[in-house]
Parts: structure tokens; sequence; C-alpha cells
């Protein structure tokens, strides 16, 4: 009987080029193509790995000089919200958040790109078209979901569904174990709202709601200032050379 090989994904390695995170640093990735009918398979182990999905590309960082970037996963179970986080799920209460298929809409847009204009002018990001989030939210042979959270309309309390203005949206890989946030976007109008935040904690109370132990963060990076948020949502685990560790400040602040 012949036996076929199990065709495995070939990764690729980019060019260095500098680090948007750490000044003076240059990154690196390695990254492979999720497709196929294995794709949500490969998603799983190569997310568990501490790899990243943008559309149909799995990357990890793979720099020469630096390990600055640590995957972290919040342990959804154990979870407790902070005297602040209450506050901040408290200031949302007139939110709801509906799950959807991955499926873009002109009102996302409109969103997006005023919290790109307002938020991130300057980015990577800050030239994409119509078409070029269409491909981000559709570009996907995995369970992505996008969840959009509007002002709760007058029938919510009867259909369930908030009918008023977006306010703000995730999207969101349903994994065997977890979710994974791989893109978030808000109303910059709201910044007293910290809907960043909220939309965290309320991917945590999904997981706990569907039995999912984590919810993945993408990379915390040493150093720099505007990853510190991710640090706040405790108990979690970092991806290091002996696997998935419990995260432990007060250890690593000694």
């Amino acid at each position: 009987m012949t036996q076929h090989p199990t065709q495995s994904p070939q990764f690729f390695l980019t060019a260095p080029s500098p680090c948007p995170y750490l000044e003076g640093q240059f990154e690196r990735k390695v990254f492979t193509h999720l497709v196929g009918d294995k794709a949500p398979e490969m998603n799983d182990l190569l997310t568990q790995g501490g790899f990243r999905r943008s559309q149909n590309i799995a990357y990890r960082p793979a720099c020469e000089s630096c390990r600055a970037c640590v995957s972290v996963r919040i342990l959804a179970q154990e979870f407790t919200a902070s005297r602040n986080m209450r506050r901040v799920i408290q200031r949302n209460a007139d939110l709801i958040g509906a799950m959807h298929d991955a499926q873009p809409s002109t009102e996302q847009y409109s969103l997006f790109r005023a919290y790109l204009d307002a938020r991130h002018r300057r980015g990577g990001m800050s030239d994409m078209t119509v078409l070029d989030y269409a491909m981000m939210v559709e570009d996907t042979h995995v369970d992505t979901k996008i969840i959009e959270y509007r002002r709760r309309g007058p029938d919510t309390f009867i259909t369930g569904k908030g009918q008023g203005e977006l306010i703000a949206v995730a999207l969101t890989d349903k994994m065997a174990d977890g979710l994974s946030m791989v893109y978030s976007y808000f109303n910059p109008d709201f910044e007293d709202r910290s809907l960043g935040t909220f939309m965290i904690l309320d991917h945590i109370a999904r997981a706990k709601a569907m039995g999912l132990p984590h919810v993945y963060l993408g990379y915390w990076v040493n150093g720099s200032r505007k990853m510190n948020y991710k640090m706040r949502f405790m108990p979690q685990e970092h991806l290091g050379p002996k696997g998935w560790e419990r995260y432990d400040h007060e250890a690593v602040s000694r």
C-alpha cells in the first residue's frame, strides 16, 4: 500500500525592516499561508505556538537581536475583573455586542477609517482602502467572526439585537481552546469609555460562556508603552522557551 506524505506548510522569512515598537531595532518575521481544509487546525496549532493571523497569513517574530515580543493569553476561566474594570463594564452597559460571520460593511469601514485617522494616522494601515478592509475581514480560511458593538435599541430586550449606532468592532478567530483577538477598533470620539479594555473584557466573558480557557491577545512588547495595557488582564500565560507558563509579575519585577 502506497502512503502519501502529509502536506506540511512552507515557511518563509521576511527581510529586516525597522521595528514599529522599539526604536533602533529591526524586525523579521517567519510566515506561512493558511489555506485549504486544514487551515483551522493549522491556525490553532500555530497560534498556540506563538503565531498571529493576518488574512490568510500566519506569522511570528524572528528577529535576530531582540526577543522583546512575547505571546500572551489570558486565563479566562480564572479571570476576575478589577474595580476599575467593573467601572468600564458599567460605563458601557448601554452597548450590546452581536457576533456575526466575517462580512465587511460600509458602516464598519467608516468607523475603521475614523479610528485610523484619529489614532494611527502614520501607521502601516493608514492608507487602507475599503477594498483593503474587505480583504482583511473576508480573506480567511478559519472560523473568523465579526463582533459589532452598538447602542441598545428600543427593541433590544425583545429581539436581543442592538439597533443603534455602531460604536466598536472586533475581528476575532474562534479556536478550539479560546478566542484570538485579531484586530479591534472603535469610535475615537468615545475615548472616556475605554472601549479597547471593554472589548477585551467582553471576549473574556464570551470565552467563559463558551467554556474556552483562553483569550489570545497577540504580543506584549517589553519596553513598548503602547503594549503595557495587556499586563492588566491577569492571570495570564506567556510563551517562552519552555512553553506556556503562568506569568508572575512580582517575580519578574524582583
